[in-house]
């Protein structure tokens, strides 16, 4: 058999790939865990606190909410829940006298809404399949339910749930076989006694972006004060627009999964030449003695999608000195093993944390203004030390403008001119001794 050594090379390169973008250099430690323990055993089966933790610092799993399911290795069925539901019934007819809650071979399970009824809630429960990213809202992140499993001859282990799946709320996830672990440790009576549940089982969910969306569903632009230039998105980065479109819309090929809402048509966005749903902006406006002046706009294209709980995330060396950040939320991650340090940002409640789908007369979005202190030590504009070095917008990486189209300082000046009150008020002094000369 002959072997082509350039398809070799070329299918090596894409399973390189593939493996390595489950891996997230600026949040190497991100991950869905999703735990089992069995709390109690009954006469066919047990009882199981099924946990879903977020360890992702910055993706979020938005609405419509996760749903997870898996295989059961016996002949299991789901006697009843609580916190949580099965979306499918199944056949329960081999159950004449009280009918299982659910009876599917590979049930699917949902989380409950806030506003679900006492009698249906358990601890950690019903947040409509919301989960917040760790490092933004740690006591959100997380979700948990009851399900109690029977329909298990006496004499017989149970066995663990094959071939778990985690929708969130579209495909991506890639989730490990379910193993035995430790098992979980509670304190109870203010910590003054610890109880152990029977076993536990646990696997871990990683996100890819190639199993997720076709095309990127976020670019990222840049400009400065001292260019004309403006680095906008590289045409066709989230798909090229159709051609003959003389309409404002245009209608997107694949299906963007990630978004944080579920619409009946979720691909019409405006009509760009990057065709991306979102862009971020960043443009430095000024540039002074001891601190320079950034605005970042986020900007929604999508005619029908509103993106909720939104957080945008910035590689940049500016960020190792403190910065204030006028309209967001912020905050610095930390940055082992990565040579720029990256900053957090998020809208503030009730006032900019939804970003507004478009219509025909203007695109959602939202702004803020924020001061970098500078290091002397580090600080120039050259070789596009002012512009982000990555973006991300709700975990999915945005497309960066290409390289050779950063604004560049003017005439080759040596020095970045920085102003401050001094230096206007030298000006200003001039001025009017050259105005006196005049008059003289």
């Amino acid at each position: 058999m002959e072997f082509n050594i350039s398809q070799v090379w070329r299918c090596s390169l894409m399973l390189v790939l593939l493996a390595g973008n489950c891996y997230d250099p600026l949040d190497p430690n991100g991950n869905i865990a999703i735990t089992f323990d069995i709390t109690q055993y009954t006469d066919d089966g047990y009882v199981a606190r099924v946990t879903i933790q977020n360890f992702y610092q910055y993706r979020l799993v938005g609405k419509p909410g996760w749903k997870i399911g898996w295989t059961w290795e016996k002949d299991e069925v789901i006697r009843s829940m609580s916190g949580a539901f099965a979306t499918q019934q199944g056949n329960c007819t081999a159950f004449k006298y009280q009918q299982p809650h659910c009876c599917m071979k590979t049930p699917s399970i949902a989380d409950l809404m806030p506003e679900a009824l006492p009698q249906n809630r358990s601890d950690g429960c019903c947040h409509g399949g919301v989960l917040a990213a760790s490092a933004i809202n740690p006591r959100e992140s997380y979700s948990s339910f009851e399900v109690r499993v029977g329909n298990l001859d006496r004499n017989t282990t149970e066995g663990k749930p094959l071939n778990l799946t985690l929708l969130a709320p579209g495909p991506g996830y890639t989730c490990s076989a379910v193993e035995d672990t430790n098992p979980t440790i509670s304190s109870v009576i203010g910590g003054r006694r610890e109880e152990q549940v029977f076993r536990t089982w646990k696997s871990t969910c990683t996100y890819s972006t190639y199993v997720a969306n076709k095309m990127p569903v976020c670019c990222a632009s840049m400009s400065t004060f001292y260019s004309a230039t403006i680095s906008s998105c590289p045409n066709c980065t989230c798909g090229c627009r159709p051609t003959g479109q003389n309409t404002t819309k245009c209608v997107r090929d694949d299906n963007t999964s990630w978004q944080t809402n579920s619409y009946p048509n979720p691909n019409i966005v405006r009509c760009t030449n990057h065709m991306c749903p979102v862009r971020v902006h960043w443009h430095v406006k000024n540039n002074y003695r001891d601190y320079w002046r950034v605005k970042l706009t986020i900007s929604n294209y999508d005619y029908n999608k509103s993106y909720s709980d939104w957080n945008v995330l910035i590689q940049h060396p500016g960020f190792s000195k403190p910065a204030l950040t006028y309209s967001f939320n912020s905050t610095v991650l930390s940055n082992t093993g990565i040579p720029d340090d990256v900053a957090l940002f998020w809208g503030l409640e009730n006032y900019n944390s939804d970003i507004l789908n478009a219509d025909d007369k203007q695109i959602g979005s939202v702004t803020t203004d924020i001061i970098l202190e500078k290091d002397s030590k580090t600080f120039t504009l050259y070789n596009g030390w002012a512009l982000p070095r990555k973006v991300y917008i709700n975990g999915e990486n945005c497309e960066m403008a290409l390289p050779d189209t950063f604004p560049m300082l003017p005439n080759g000046s040596s020095k970045p001119v920085a102003t401050d009150t001094h230096f206007v008020l030298l000006l200003l002094v001039l001025l009017h001794l050259i105005l006196s000369l005049k008059r003289v």
